[in-house]
């Protein structure tokens, strides 16, 4: 910032340029995807489109509007934001609040409209922990009075999530958490010896849910489970494999008339590589680099630590969903509810990302 406390340069076009390409890719996408399921439970073809598009620009609104907000500011806001975070995870764990939807009560809201809280938890504890963490960064490295308040915060969370139940939701915030938390300066071998105990429990959280368990039975032996927990992923490599190089066509998927369930959400990158083949995959793939890469490049050049860890949080937070995600639709990991950051249908995930998003170009704007 310059003496007069104005910001002093334009944010990263990179950044901007990315974002737009990958939202515009998945407005066309969505509609491309859904359009079979749409007219078939909605008697229009363009209902999830129509309704993408609209979150599309109330997201590209929220962006420009963080983009012009000095990030500074949101040290006012970071304890009031993670007090509600907490309170909506909890209301929406309460039969008759929270709607359940996909199997997980994980929704507030009325009808086809609502909010995912968990979303929310995410950016919230990203601006909380930037915070958090820069206060207490002379002590990060030592385990009780640094590593322990922020860990027990996340494992609050996750716990809370994990009543909806969204194992998915939950490893991306801890794993986003985790990110902030190393670039803070926490030690390696703390973080190790937490992984050495998290291992066990996650893999208890794995074995007390059956569904869960023929997840990972159905990950290693898909054709095994072909018309139950293995079926996502045949479908999704049934789309994936007649792609090609060049794909199919826009619009001509075989896999989306009703095949793959629900396409238009967490396998919509299996659709998109089906119509547009590699080239097309491989191009999302390479705008989300670009947009990572930018992402670290503003952490590096931020002004200050708040404006660092923040950058970190949210690119970081990208990166683990686009992991995620894309391992899940290639057959790579076990199948979890995780959409494509950009790219997949959803409210709440593709306002907070632009939103986050929005942060991270404020940033960028007052790098050094």
């Amino acid at each position: 910032m310059n003496v007069n406390g104005k910001i002093k340069s334009y944010p990263d076009t990179l950044i901007i340029l990315s974002t737009l390409l990958l939202l515009g890719i998945g407005v066309v996408i969505v509609y491309s995807a859904s359009a079979v399921l749409s007219a078939q439970k909605f008697d229009d073809q363009f209902f999830y489109a129509k309704r993408q598009l609209m979150w599309a620009v109330l997201g590209i609104i929220s962006m420009f509007v963080m983009m012009n907000y000095d990030y500074h500011k949101l040290r006012r806001v970071a304890k009031p934001l993670l007090l509600i975070c907490f309170l909506f995870l909890i209301a929406v764990a309460i039969p008759g609040i929270g709607s359940v939807r996909g199997g997980s009560r994980a929704w507030l809201g009325i009808g086809s409209f609502g909010i995912q809280p968990s979303e929310f938890a995410k950016l919230g504890i990203i601006i909380f922990f930037a915070y958090m963490l820069e206060r207490t960064q002379d002590r990060i490295s030592q385990f009780k009075r640094g590593l322990l308040p922020p860990l027990s915060i996340v494992v609050s969370a996750v716990g809370l999530i994990m009543l909806e139940p969204d194992l998915g939701q939950s490893v991306v915030l801890m794993g986003t958490a985790i990110i902030i938390i190393f670039a803070a300066g926490a030690r390696v071998g703390h973080l190790l010896g937490l992984a050495s105990l998290a291992i066990p429990a996650f893999v208890g959280l794995v074995v007390v849910a059956p569904y869960r368990l023929k997840r990972i039975f159905a990950f290693m032996d898909p054709w095994a489970y072909e018309l139950d927990a293995g079926y996502h992923i045949i479908q999704s490599l049934y789309a994936l494999g007649p792609g090609g190089l060049m794909g199919l066509g826009l619009g001509r998927s075989r896999q989306k008339f009703l095949y793959l369930p629900e396409p238009q959400t967490d396998f919509v990158f299996s659709i998109l590589a089906e119509e547009l083949g590699f080239i097309g995959g491989a191009t999302v793939l390479l705008l989300f680099l670009l947009l990572v890469w930018r992402g670290l490049r503003t952490a590096i050049t931020a002004p200050d630590t708040f404006g660092s860890l923040l950058a970190v949080g949210i690119t970081g937070m990208i990166a683990v969903q686009v992991v995620i995600n894309i391992g899940v639709v290639t057959g790579s990991m076990p199948v979890t509810g995780i959409t494509l950051p950009l790219i997949s249908y959803g409210g709440s995930s593709l306002t907070l990302m632009l939103t986050g998003i929005g942060i991270l170009l404020n940033i960028s704007r007052q790098t050094r």
